[in-house]
């Protein structure tokens, strides 16, 4: 389907930047808080927003996708990133804690049901709630599609990405001795769990700035920058690596596309990068074949992050399109 044909009107550029009308933390666990946001219209529909990595955190800009005159937006950062608290701890956070803390929050805010938005790791965070929740779902958007299987792992972490990528990819390879290269995932894992602090960041610093140097189809300083600070660096890279060596806490490797016949009901669109390094296009063809219903938007001059042109520009329409079926224009 078109989204243009349909909704010739549909508005793709990013919403102003809008501040927060209330704030608040959640206490999930014994041991864990997370914090939440609420923006845009208190009355509106609610959205939910689920960021990447694990660990990456909620930014004002995550915000811009929606209209704050007709959604009810809500961020959220999960158990160890961002401003929840206990930063960068691994203890307790599995990705059915994270469902568990969705549905939390929704029951927090007294929201009958929502519509879930996640790109790259959030897109995978985004299945799982989904299908565990289906009934509370009242749309999906997924960007960069990641099904966290052993073989997307591999490409970017196990020198596949690094044929495109050698000059970034070599900083990553270099922090670990030769001895120690036939898997980087367990190398770096034994780093970033280190008794010393300094070798902790050292290798969240590598880690994350191989990420950040190939998030973007043309180089964005600005997103390279962030691998330099050590307090985003450490929850980014501790609780992405914690993920990837636990292989996602699913019970099998295609346990996301094995699964995809709960939500098949739920409007559903999927965005993609072309040349998205991180998250390679197999992954999104691969859901798109198990997932015919959802439509299945490529962009042509894109690579991963959500803040390129062409991609946010999708997402926004993407939002556009729902609301206008939730609005009944369509």
């Amino acid at each position: 389907m078109d989204l243009k044909k349909e909704f010739p009107a549909l508005n793709t550029n990013l919403y102003p930047s809008i501040e927060p009308y209330s704030t608040g933390f959640l206490k999930v666990s014994d041991l864990h808080t997370i914090y939440w946001e609420q923006s845009g219209h208190p009355n509106g529909h609610p959205v939910v927003f689920l960021h990447g990595g694990p660990g990456g955190g909620t930014s004002p800009n995550n915000r811009r996708f929606f209209d704050p005159g007709f959604y009810r937006i809500i961020l959220l950062d999960q158990r160890g990133a961002g401003k929840s608290k206990p930063h960068a701890c691994l203890e307790e956070n599995t990705t059915w804690d994270l469902v568990g803390d969705i549905e939390r929050l929704r029951e927090h805010l007294e929201i009958p049901e929502w519509q879930v938005f996640g790109g790259s790791w959030g897109s995978t965070l985004a299945l799982a709630y989904s299908i565990s929740h289906p009934d509370k779902v009242t749309g999906i958007i997924l960007r960069g599609i990641f099904l966290l299987r052993k073989k997307e792992i591999d490409w970017f972490y196990e020198g596949g990405a690094a044929a495109i990528f050698p000059d970034a990819w070599e900083p990553f390879r270099d922090l670990i001795p030769e001895n120690e290269r036939k898997c980087f995932v367990e190398a770096y894992h034994k780093r970033l769990n280190s008794d010393d602090l300094e070798t902790q960041y050292a290798a969240a610093r590598a880690w994350t700035k191989w990420e950040m140097m190939t998030a973007h189809l043309l180089p964005n300083e600005e997103n390279i920058k962030r691998g330099d600070a050590d307090d985003f660096s450490l929850a980014f890279a501790r609780i992405e690596n914690h993920y990837f060596i636990n292989k996602g806490f699913f019970s099998s490797d295609s346990f996301l596309l094995d699964n995809v016949e709960k939500i098949k009901h739920i409007k559903t669109t999927i965005v993609q990068g072309r040349y998205d390094v991180c998250c390679p296009m197999m992954s999104a063809w691969d859901l798109h074949k198990a997932w015919l219903e959802a439509e299945f938007i490529v962009v042509p001059d894109a690579g991963h992050s959500a803040n390129e042109p062409g991609i946010a520009a999708e997402l926004v329409a993407a939002n556009e399109k729902l609301k206008n079926i939730l609005k009944g224009v369509c």
